[in-house]
């Protein structure tokens, strides 16, 4: 057990139980180390907790300026960059990447639109060439690998999640649709997180460095309670690690090889992997600043009403994914689930390792999100 003795924020009278769950994570053992949570409703902040530490190991505690490393939650905001584009008419998710990017037509990808990207159907979940960091920091070299590169089915006939090569596809995207040609860490803060103080970063300045809080990954004793938890845990760790060394799922997982989180060797404390602009994993942020992100997005400030009622509903929710070999409904960038009262409801946002989390429910005007350290798996 772990006591919250450092819980700091506030909670709107209407939402206390949040802040008793939140405190009882603590207290049963969910959250290990540290965590912070925010809740917009009807365009209001109700709840901005954070407690715990920001790096046990160094007795530092999780305050106000914490920032974490947000990993597959960050594809929500590639996703949103993307739909600024669609909005303002430079293109649309129906025109083929071929119209602003020739070269990408090789090796049968002539009719991949930018729906096929943004809905993972793209085939292009796994890369065949070894990526080093120099190349991942290289937009011309990422552009070369992507273009040549064979899809890993017929694209469109499947959908598979592109956990990692996703963020190097949208950068391509945004930079070949911008008029200004930006990257997608210099599109979102100049037309987004500048314009809105929003504190959130692809890309984090080295001088900012000192504010992330350090990841630590779970003692296996911890694994076993969440598989007594709920036993499902070990169909999610039967996938990721029980693939035979050919398939699709064991090859995204080996490239990049600089890309780890494993008892022995955690990267993704790298203070270069931090500096990196990569919209699939390496956004880092706080979990108010993620929330009034998606508020105003929703209020329609960011994009059009219009825009933001296209999501209610997933474009693909049918089907297992070819990569996580689960169901995993998905539209446009973002993830999406079941609403839990039922009925034909989406909650809208993306999932990440560890508990980073960006959820929506797009009729009750509720924004949540959740960011933690890492526990055993993710998305």
């Amino acid at each position: 057990m772990t006591r919250l003795d450092n819980l700091i924020g506030t909670t709107n009278p209407l939402f206390e139980k949040v802040e008793k769950v939140f405190k009882k994570n603590f207290h049963d053992g969910w959250e290990r180390e540290g965590a912070s949570i925010a809740v917009y409703h009807r365009g209001q902040l109700v709840v901005d907790l954070q407690g715990g530490y920001s790096d046990r190991s160094a007795g530092r505690l999780w305050n106000e300026n914490t920032r974490t490393v947000v990993f597959s939650a960050t594809k929500a905001v590639g996703a949103l960059c993307v739909s600024i584009l669609v909005d303002r008419g430079y293109c649309s998710y129906g025109d083929k990447m071929s119209k602003f990017w020739p070269e990408f037509t090789q090796n049968g990808k002539e009719n991949i639109t930018i729906r096929m990207l943004m809905n993972h159907q793209a085939g292009l979940a796994a890369l065949d060439e070894s990526i080093s960091k120099d190349d991942a920091n290289d937009f011309e070299k990422m552009a070369e690998i992507l273009a040549k590169q064979k899809p890993n089915w017929e694209p469109g006939t499947k959908h598979g999640y592109h956990a990692i090569t996703y963020g190097w596809i949208v950068d391509q995207i945004v930079r070949r649709v911008d008029p200004k040609q930006r990257s997608i860490g210099a599109f979102f803060k100049e037309e987004v997180a500048q314009k809105y103080g929003i504190d959130f970063h692809i890309g984090l300045p080295p001088s900012e460095e000192h504010t992330v809080s350090r990841l630590s990954l779970p003692p296996l004793t911890h694994r076993f309670k969440e598989i007594l938890h709920d036993p499902r845990v070990l169909i999610v760790l039967a996938v990721l690690h029980m693939r035979s060394p050919t398939s699709i799922g064991r090859k995204v997982r080996e490239n990049p090889q600089w890309f780890k989180l494993e008892q022995d060797v955690n990267t993704f404390n790298d203070p270069e992997l931090h500096a990196m602009e990569q919209v699939a994993a390496l956004g880092i942020t706080k979990a108010r600043d993620l929330a009034k992100l998606f508020n105003h997005f929703l209020q329609g400030e960011i994009v059009s009403k219009k825009m933001v009622d296209d999501l209610k509903i997933p474009e693909v929710a049918s089907g297992f994914d070819a990569v996580v070999l689960t169901p995993l409904p998905k539209g446009l960038g973002f993830m999406y689930e079941r609403h839990p009262l039922g009925g034909n409801r989406w909650l809208l946002g993306h999932a990440g390792l560890g508990g980073s989390t960006i959820m929506m429910d797009l009729d009750e005007e509720v924004r949540y999100h959740h960011l933690a350290m890492p526990t055993i798996f993710g998305l």
